[in-house]
């Protein structure tokens, strides 16, 4: 199991690197993250939905995601509540504290998932959540040490030293577990370094005298890395010489699947912006309103921060806008939730910019689909389905895209400057991302393939920590496990 000092110290890549590495040496490898909260998501080949994140680790393993790899998942609605997710099903909207009641059900799926994963892989590499020094959490734990525990599991304890502190994050998250979690952990590892190694190498010394735990490795900062985030909104900064078409992504507070613009970001024609709380939406070609996991919220407050206003002036301009899942349903004339699934019951109007009305319902629609756009040349899209609104009205019989099932999904506008889906992933797939582009105004853009550039990032994370990290150790553990 990788535990880690932080949120985003590494383990997700650690884990995705390890998935990799053992896959190559031949093992049947599976990841497995107990409970992950996020509102990156994904729909797994039997019908369920876990962590973006563990998604990308089964690609890293050569597996289809599946609903075992994450089979308890907290999106949030609010700061106080979360859709809780079991074995790939939504079960309930719930604050903490009866979350925390909930835990002993929960904790009851994640083993009988481990449990299925452990009589079928040679080696399972388990993800934690957060840190296990989290003491107020301790009691029912089920993300970090408290799984650990039951299912009697060695631990390497990650940290991430690009933020500073990384000694003080390593024997301070230690000292705060119990004796016996503290015999689980076998080693180190840091990450994110950059730099002189030599000037570090007292540092490490000094920690295993301090601790009596090895350091199993110092793990580089990779620049330019590109892979799905768990949940945080990537923002690094891409390097690009001749954009042609400038492009927008408004971020709102509980924006899900932001990952969908990730095609965009790295296109390299693409000047790509997300703004954020504060920020005016700029002039531009395109501006995109990605998915949200509390719709009529997230419309508030993009009212409140008057880009109701700069999305109209966009259009008037001549500018177009790609409305995705619940940006989708934004754009509609009201929205609709009479079961106050994601908020207080009731209805908001839209931005009425498509003829339609969306009422959210309780069942869940998830589902892998293909196939093409309603633009010249009928791209090819792929990608899922995540959504608890059915969308109804005129609007839609201009659909932006025909299923290969048959079924038609979204809506085009009559003047052609408005496309809304419920795919997410539409800028996936190669002939997708070209055709949406040219769409937006760009002529001939440059053909690119997000796949292949993700598959080649997951090489080139596991090269590097396969370099860097202790075998001597790491075989024993994992040939134990095995």
């Amino acid at each position: 199991m990788v535990q880690g000092c932080t949120s985003d110290a590494g383990k997700t890549t650690l884990v995705a690197a390890l998935c990799r590495i053992l896959k190559r040496r031949g093992f049947n490898v599976a990841p497995f993250k107990p409970q992950n909260m996020a509102l990156n998501s994904a729909v797994t080949f039997d019908g369920g939905e876990i962590g973006r994140a563990q998604a990308l680790q089964a690609l890293a393993a050569g597996l289809p995601p599946r609903i075992d790899f994450n089979p308890v998942l907290l999106k949030p609605s609010s700061d106080q509540r979360a859709q809780v997710i079991i074995h790939g099903k939504a079960v309930d909207t719930l604050n903490a504290r009866d979350y925390h009641d909930y835990k002993r059900v929960a904790m009851g799926a994640v083993m009988a998932s481990w449990q299925r994963l452990t009589a079928e892989f040679d080696c399972v590499l388990v993800e934690g959540a957060g840190s296990p020094a989290e003491i107020n959490l301790r009691d029912r734990d089920i993300a970090n040490m408290g799984f650990a525990e039951a299912a009697d599991i060695p631990v390497i304890l990650v940290a991430d030293i690009d933020r500073g502190g990384v000694f003080a994050h390593l024997v301070g998250t230690l000292d705060l577990l119990s004796a016996s979690e503290q015999a689980r952990i076998k080693g180190f590892v840091i990450n994110r370094f950059r730099g002189d190694i030599g000037l570090l190498e007292s540092g490490l010394d000094w920690l295993e005298q301090r601790t009596g735990k090895p350091v199993l490795g110092v793990l580089p900062y990779l620049h330019g890395l590109m892979l799905d985030a768990e949940d945080a909104v990537a923002t690094e900064v891409i390097a690009k010489t001749a954009t042609r078409l400038k492009a927008v992504a408004v971020v709102y507070p509980r924006c899900s699947n932001h990952n969908d613009l990730d095609p965009l970001r790295l296109h390299p024609e693409v000047d790509f912006q997300w703004v954020g709380p504060g920020q005016a939406i700029p002039p531009c070609d395109l501006i995109v309103l990605p998915g949200s996991k509390a719709v009529q919220a997230d419309l508030h407050w993009l009212r409140e921060q008057g880009h109701e206003v700069a999305i109209q002036r966009h259009l008037r301009y001549g500018g177009k806008l790609v409305g995705l899942c619940g940006g989708f349903q934004m754009l509609g004339r009201q929205l609709h939730d009479p079961l106050g699934l994601e908020g207080a019951p009731g209805s908001q109007a839209g931005l009425g910019l498509l003829d339609c009305e969306t009422t959210l319902e309780p069942e869940k629609q998830l589902r892998n689909v293909t196939g093409n756009l309603q633009l010249p040349g009928a791209p090819v899209v792929t990608g899922y389905e995540i959504h608890m609104g059915a969308t109804r009205g005129a609007a839609l019989q201009r659909a932006a895209v025909v299923f290969a099932d048959g079924r038609s999904d979204g809506a085009r506008s009559a003047d052609d400057r408005i496309l809304a889906s419920y795919c997410h992933g539409l800028f996936d797939h190669p002939d997708a991302l070209g055709g949406l582009l040219a769409w937006a105004g760009m002529t001939s853009p440059l053909t690119t393939d997000f796949a292949l550039r993700r598959e080649s990032d997951i090489e080139r994370l596991a090269d590097a920590t396969e370099a860097a990290l202790d075998w001597k150790v790491l075989d024993r553990l994992i040939g134990d496990a095995a």
